[in-house]
């Protein structure tokens, strides 16, 4: 059996897909915090099967909640204070996010400007779909 401590404050990230946590450690930027965090790999989950999760042991505003959705809005954030859950919070994709992804058109004034923000904007939430807020282009989730 497996025994990782409990948080004292931080958030857990439950219900991860199985084997996305690394990648999610990365695109969070976990690594450039100066605080605990534990990577839990293919647990055993009634719901998923298999799943990740990620403790972090450090205040919640350090996560940014707007990639995390984009990454998996499925995933569930648990705060934690006082070593208990005081708040879950669902994720819903972003409406708009900004220097996660790159416009890949050539023709964009993004690839001109280097200075300029990536921006895009949701534009179909079931399918997942972000346009480039300057030239249109598309880019899809799935």
């Amino acid at each position: 059996m497996l025994n990782v401590g409990e948080l004292q404050e931080g958030f857990v990230l439950d219900h991860i897909e199985a084997g996305r946590s690394m990648t999610i450690y990365h695109d969070l930027k976990l690594d450039k915090l100066d605080c605990t965090v534990a990577i839990i790999k293919n647990a055993t989950s009634n719901k998923m099967g298999r799943k990740d999760i990620i403790k972090v042991e450090c205040p919640i505003d350090t996560l940014n909640l707007d990639i995390l959705g984009f990454i998996d809005h499925n995933i569930t954030v648990n705060i934690i204070k006082d070593g208990k859950i005081v708040e879950k919070k669902a994720l819903t994709l972003p409406k708009q996010i900004i220097n996660v992804i790159k416009c890949r058109n050539p023709r964009c004034i993004t690839s001109i400007e280097q200075e300029l923000e990536h921006v895009f904007v949701l534009t179909d939430s079931e399918k997942g779909i972000y346009r480039c807020r300057y030239c249109e282009e598309r880019y899809s989730r799935k």
